[in-house]
Formats: structure tokens, sequence, C-alpha cells
């Protein structure tokens, strides 16, 4: 993934800032085809096709989906994880579940799986789940991206710039070397 890359190669820090994708999904998931009830069926098979070459393109798995899923605890789960050695495997793992295996990040028995086989505290992520303990940092974050217009993810941003949707390693060195061609003139 470009982002992977850059990372090795610049020596880039980043951090995880959460965006409420589909907040209003209950904890159950809905089918895809009741997200977008008004569009024809070829319609979405073509935006799957579509999607999945996109993601191929970057270097990563898709799987068929047909159900999306409500990721607020699996937000408050990654936040918390941030704060732990190691924690930030947990992003991976939960692309992996959401995109990959179809499976219901909404589900805090689920989180917590994926929480222990990414080398975390269980009894810890239960208590970060069953108390919120990191729901007030996921709505700053929730609140961050509506300030300032954030309607898609990924989205990379820095210095008030902003470069959204998965793009190609050449595009996002351009973005890095521009932040530093700023850094350089202040």
């Amino acid at each position: 993934m470009s982002i992977e890359r850059l990372k090795t190669e610049h020596a880039l820090l980043t951090s995880w800032i959460h965006f409420p994708l589909h907040p209003k999904i209950a904890d159950e998931g809905m089918p895809v085809r009741d997200l977008f009830p008004n569009r024809d069926p070829e319609d979405m098979k073509a935006m799957g096709n579509q999607m999945r070459a996109l993601m191929e393109e970057a270097g990563l798995a898709y799987g068929k989906r047909d159900m999306t899923y409500n990721s607020r605890l699996a937000q408050e789960l990654g936040s918390w994880a941030d704060t732990q050695e190691g924690g930030s495997t947990i992003h991976d793992r939960l692309f992996k579940a959401y995109f990959v295996d179809n499976v219901n990040i909404g589900d805090k028995h689920i989180l917590l799986e994926i929480a222990e086989d990414s080398g975390l505290d269980g009894d810890q992520a239960r208590d970060v789940l069953d108390h919120r303990l990191f729901s007030p940092q996921v709505t700053a974050d929730w609140q961050r991206a509506w300030e300032n217009g954030i309607t898609g993810v990924p989205t990379f941003t820095s210095q008030e710039l902003y470069v959204v949707g998965n793009q190609p390693y050449d595009v996002l060195l351009r973005f890095i070397n521009h932040l530093r061609e700023l850094n350089a003139e202040k």
C-alpha cells in the first residue's frame, strides 16, 4: 500500500483520525443493497467491481461485501489500541475483517477476538468497549471530519491541506514533498 511504503522510505509518523462511515446503521448491520435502495442491481455490481479493482491496484484485498456494519465500536477500540505498544496492528486486522471477510465489526465479541489476535490485552479491550472509554476521542475525530468537510476515506491531511481517497504512491509522495517545501519556507 502506498502509505506503508512512504512511512518506510520517508520515516513518516501517521495517526488515525476516525470518520463517521454510515453511523446510523444498526448493530446487526444492513445489506449493502438497502444502503443504496434506488440503485440498479447491475450498477451496484459494477460499483463493487470498480472498488475491487481499485483495492487490487492499491495492493489491498477486497472480498464480496453484501453487508455493511456500524464501525463506531471498532473505531473506539482502534483509538485505544493506538495507545498500546504494538496496538497499531489492529487497524489492518479491522480492515481485513470488514472489507475482506465481511465480518460485523460492530459486534463486541468479534472486536475482542480481533484485539486479542492483535496481541492486545483482552480484559483491557473489554473494559474499553463496555465502558466506551474512547467514545469521546472518536466523537472529537468525527467532529473534526465534519468541520473540515471530509467526506471520504482515506483522507490524508497536514497543515490544512488534504488528499482524499486511496492514492497512488506518486500522488502521496508529491503531497509529502509539498509539505516539506512548505516547512522549509517557514
